[in-house]
């Protein structure tokens, strides 16, 4: 066998290798994972023809001058810091910046000078907008974008919005690249992706992997809106703010945080989809902020207890827990154990969709809105109104069970009396309220609290303790409750 052979024979045991991990994609869909000879700048992995490697570069080349390093310099109070510290660890300044990188013991407060870094991707070239996270540059003093070419110019920020952790900043610069943006919504869990930032300051960094999941919420502000794509292409410090790209080279998303203990990558990345961005994007560039709209609902998510308690067809959709008089969905019909499907166009699945949708909808417009009924689907036009900040949740009030002699226990560790008269609570004196809930009993488990007031049981209204135990007697599935706490309404699903 002479030499040539031999070498045509490795090369093809090497493309056969990597073609059968993929026989299902080949065979199926007909993707193509590389070839010899690039015919498409949309082709992920390429065959160098002169080095014979498999690459991503032809397509790095034609994104990476469109991700930007951010470096930011702002002022900020100092803490009284008794042993040092810092972001980073004193081991990771020390290595790349000897011990004038490590912070003094026993620091006095005051105003301290800092400089951070982070990451940006420019959407319009001709306009030199750049588009990155709010977190980035909040509070920033002074804003520098560095270019793959070295180039750099000050920025000024046009809008930033901290709720979506979005923020677009512009600068004066010619012949930029810009990005294209793909519509997120056909992005599925599987695609390759390719994460472009400044990671950890030290320059513009490439990773890669998949998308591990969609919708993603990560808790934290109650103020935040979120339905990340998560992804398990290394993000760290320093990378918020970058590009996830689709195979295309398109950006899906903007890379905003980690979920890590270290600090550093830990496999599981979150990214803001772009028809989030866009959903604040022309607000931010008009108004330098989101003017936020709200229908006045309470709104929550549909356990499977529940979903029996009041035969739904589905987990699907956001429950409707309480309609504030006067709002745009009490105008619209929409009542307390209404479940909202749909709102313009768009399907909903659970509480934080509609947050989102209805979030994004500027004040003073309209809107379709879809809800199920006792099994009927019902859409009507709805007007969005300005949104208020949350407001917080009233003290729960101190009951006793000597204020009324009259007792019921129920649920499993759950006591209910009818409403004392000196309570005057905010929906009137209908109902019941829990006196005594045993811990870990099914009450307690299923959300129950002391204080918690029912006013109706699977959909009836409840004037006293009477009405209360006709209401639950015989059931042996769940019963939904519908239960005043504080200020807020919500639905409680509870086994017998």
């Amino acid at each position: 066998m002479d030499a040539n052979m031999k070498k045509s024979l490795i090369l093809g045991a090497a493309l056969g290798a990597v073609l059968f991990t993929t026989p299902l994609a080949s065979a199926q869909t007909r993707w193509p994972v590389f070839s010899g000879k690039s015919s498409s700048q949309n082709q992920v992995l390429t065959v160098d023809p002169n080095r014979g490697v498999l690459t991503l570069a032809p397509l790095l080349e034609r994104v990476t001058p469109a991700v930007v390093d951010i470096r930011v310099s702002s002022t900020v109070k100092r803490p009284r810091i008794q042993f040092g510290g810092n972001d980073f660890g004193d081991d990771f300044l020390e290595r790349f910046f000897g011990q004038r990188g490590l912070p003094r013991g026993d620091q006095d407060e005051g105003e301290q000078f800092m400089q951070s870094a982070g990451s940006g991707v420019i959407i319009n070239a001709a306009k030199g907008y750049v588009l990155t996270n709010h977190h980035v540059v909040d509070n920033a003093d002074k804003i520098t974008i560095v270019l793959k070419d070295k180039r750099e110019a000050t920025a000024k920020v046009i809008g930033s919005d901290e709720a979506t952790d979005i923020a677009i900043v512009q600068i004066d610069l010619k012949n930029l690249v810009d990005v294209p943006m793909a519509n997120s919504d056909q992005v599925k869990v599987g695609d390759y992706v390719i994460a472009i930032g400044n990671a950890f300051g030290i320059g513009q960094t490439v990773t890669t992997g998949i998308v591990s999941a969609l919708g993603r919420s990560t808790g934290g502000r109650g103020n935040a809106y979120q339905d990340y794509i998560q992804t398990d292409a290394a993000i760290n410090k320093g990378n918020s703010g970058g590009a996830l790209l689709n195979s295309k080279g398109e950006l899906i998303g903007i890379n905003a945080a980690i979920l890590s203990r270290s600090g550093g990558s830990n496999g599981i990345g979150f990214a803001v989809p772009t028809n989030m961005i866009n959903g604040v994007m022309n607000q931010l560039i008009a108004y330098g902020e989101v003017h936020r709209g709200r229908i006045g609902v309470t709104i929550q998510n549909i356990s499977q207890e529940m979903k029996e308690a009041m035969n739904l067809p589905s987990r699907n959709g956001a429950l409707v827990s309480n309609v504030l008089e006067g709002s745009p969905a009490e105008k619209a019909g929409i009542k307390p154990g209404d479940v909202i499907v749909g709102f313009n166009g768009d399907d909903i699945f659970d509480s934080n969709d509609i947050r989102n949708a209805v979030g994004f909808v500027e004040r003073g417009k309209s809107a379709t809105i879809t809800y199920l009924r006792n099994g009927r689907r019902i859409t009507k036009t709805i007007y969005v109104n300005m949104a208020f900040d949350d407001e917080e949740t009233g003290d729960t009030p101190s009951v006793s069970s000597s204020s009324d002699p009259a007792s019921f226990e129920a649920f499993d560790g759950a006591t209910f009396t009818n409403i004392p008269g000196e309570l005057d609570p905010q929906g009137g004196d209908d109902g019941v309220i829990v006196t005594k809930l045993k811990r870990g009993s099914n009450a307690w488990q299923a959300g129950l609290r002391t204080g918690d007031i029912i006013r109706s049981v699977n959909s009836t209204d409840i004037k006293n303790l009477e009405d209360f135990k006709r209401a639950i007697k015989g059931k042996k599935k769940a019963v939904a409750l519908s239960v005043e706490r504080g200020r807020n309404r919500i639905f409680i699903a509870v086994k017998p």
